[in-house]
């Protein structure tokens, strides 16, 4: 799982940076008027408050911090990357999610290893809309695993054997 991670973020940080110049903070009709780098802030968040949640076994992505500087600036949210790289490997233990529904304060019980497989999951699917905006602006290489669910792939890999 860790495994898993870390190298969907290693390729996101290669991806990132070899980005056009001025595509990162560029607002993309096709993506709904958001930018590739609000897609990397929301996902950079997520981790980050599971890595402060993980002390006091308490995480609410709900009142993340929304730095906008993360989306503006692409070197400091490679930074941040590096940092969720250096710091996802912990010992699994019980976390609460705090969430809110239907202006009601909810509380689930998971766990570490659960919320860094969220966090994973959520990360491919925001890279599955940062594919399409890069692909609006520029003609850059991007893998063919971006974006794709670890399970998907072994799926094509085995339907091509």
């Amino acid at each position: 799982m860790f495994k898993s991670s870390l190298e969907t973020l290693e390729q996101f940080k290669k991806v990132l940076s070899e980005l056009p110049k001025d595509c990162y903070s560029q607002s993309c009709e096709i993506l709904s008027n958001a930018s590739i780098g609000q897609h990397t802030r929301h996902i950079i968040e997520l981790y980050l408050c599971l890595l402060k949640g993980y002390d006091i076994a308490n995480v609410d992505y709900d009142r993340r911090e929304r730095n906008l500087k993360i989306e503006e600036d692409l070197v400091l949210a490679l930074e941040r990357l590096t940092f969720i790289q250096k710091h996802l490997e912990k010992p699994n233990k019980t976390i609460k999610v705090n969430y809110e529904l239907d202006g009601e304060e909810n509380q689930l019980d998971s766990n570490y290893f659960r919320e860094v497989m969220y966090n994973l999951e959520h990360t491919i699917h925001h890279q599955a809309l940062i594919k399409v905006g890069i692909r609006h602006f520029s003609t850059q290489e991007i893998p063919a695993s971006f974006g794709v669910a670890p399970s998907t792939i072994q799926y094509r890999k085995a339907c091509a054997q």
